[in-house]
């Protein structure tokens, strides 16, 4: 019974998933002005596709600057056949204003996304050029998982001044009677003295203590997570976009000894960042491959957790990508993605990470030919 159990909530999350990646929900609203007495038929249905339109622009208003631009490429297609992109429609408050003339409705809609993604991607650039005029790429992406933290000691200097005043004064006095006295052919001498003397002394101290303290960060180094099957959802997606993918362990040899993907493991294994001479190695490289696009990440994978929701391990992976333009001498950037986490379940810690890993891919690499498709590159 729990196995029944497990299976289905694996199962739940799964479709929750799928229907989440392909089907998403928007609401829009929008309002019209009528003639005569009351809003017809056909008012409201002008109204009613207005307002799934508004719908259809909300959902990628929500998706980010790129997105919404590639939104205005298609408009007049999305009009034109509304029930590819539209699969259902539900009214959820009308109002008529008579003395305005004007009604009103909100809608909410399911959006066939896979239909609004292929529609971009077909009026891309670089997806109407011929097979020989598509524009090569290639990428190397690598998922790792924090092997070993190195921390430092606090480094303490302590320091203590101390100054010392001394002041002292005195007196010295003394006093004396002599006589002398003739009798009887003897002399009889006397004499007396008193002496008294005075001192005092002050003494003050003054102390000073300082010091810093000196933190150093931890570092960290990673272990490689072998990502074959996220190569492949890299490579089909670049590849839908109109790109010519090429494998980057292909175009190794045709780069005089320049790029390495050895090189950018090995940075990225140590680091965050790709050093300098890696990163100018790998453009000379493209360059004397003829390879004029070249996309670079990371996915990095957290501790594994329980899910409150469902039970299940719970994996989180932060993903960096940027898409590079090396034909010119100083590289642009042409799309960069992240920080952005993303979430994974599963009945265990090898099955959430692969599925946050698949998530945190296909998003990453949807949102880089987003960003390459709304500047028609070719």
């Amino acid at each position: 019974m729990q196995m029944i159990r497990l299976f289905l909530m694996v199962m739940l999350a799964a479709c929750a998933f799928s229907a989440g990646a392909q089907v998403q929900q928007a609401r829009g609203k929008a309002t019209v002005t009528y003639q005569g007495w009351s809003a017809s038929a056909d008012d409201k249905a002008r109204a009613t596709q207005a307002a799934e339109l508004k719908a259809v622009e909300f959902y990628y208003a929500e998706a980010g600057e790129s997105e919404s631009e590639n939104f205005d490429t298609v408009r007049d297609r999305i009009l034109a056949s509304p029930d590819r992109y539209i699969l259902e429609s539900t009214v959820l408050a009308e109002d008529e204003n008579r003395d305005k003339k004007q009604y009103t409705v909100a809608v909410r809609v399911s959006l066939n996304v896979a239909n609004l993604r292929n529609l971009v991607k077909a009026n891309s650039a670089v997806a109407k050029a011929g097979v020989g005029e598509k524009s090569p790429l290639a990428f190397v992406f690598v998922s790792r998982q924090v092997a070993s933290v190195k921390s430092f000691d606090d480094r303490v200097f302590k320091r203590m001044d101390e100054s010392a005043k001394v002041s002292a004064s005195g007196s010295t006095s003394r006093d004396g009677v002599e006589g002398e006295s003739v009798r009887g052919g003897q002399i009889k001498t006397n004499a007396s003295t008193a002496s008294r003397m005075d001192m005092a002394a002050n003494r003050s101290r003054t102390v000073e203590t300082g010091g810093s303290t000196t933190k150093r960060a931890s570092e960290a180094t990673y272990r490689l997570i072998p990502s074959a099957n996220l190569n492949q959802v890299f490579s089909s997606t670049f590849t839908r976009a109109g790109f010519s993918v090429k494998e980057a362990a292909f175009i190794e040899p045709l780069t005089g000894g320049r790029f390495k993907v050895a090189d950018v493991e090995a940075d990225y294994q140590s680091g965050n960042d790709l050093k300098s001479t890696t990163l100018q190695a790998i453009a000379s490289g493209m360059r004397a491959a003829q390879v004029p696009y070249v996309a670079l990440g990371t996915l990095d994978v957290g501790a594994a957790d329980k899910d409150s929701a469902t039970g299940l391990v719970r994996v989180s992976v932060t993903v960096n990508a940027k898409i590079y333009d090396v034909t010119q001498v100083i590289p642009d950037t042409k799309a960069s993605v992240g920080p952005v986490q993303y979430v994974g379940v599963g009945p265990s810690e090898d099955e959430a990470r692969g599925s946050a890993l698949q998530l945190a891919a296909g998003n990453a690499a949807r949102e880089l030919t987003s960003q390459v498709t709304a500047q028609r590159v070719q």
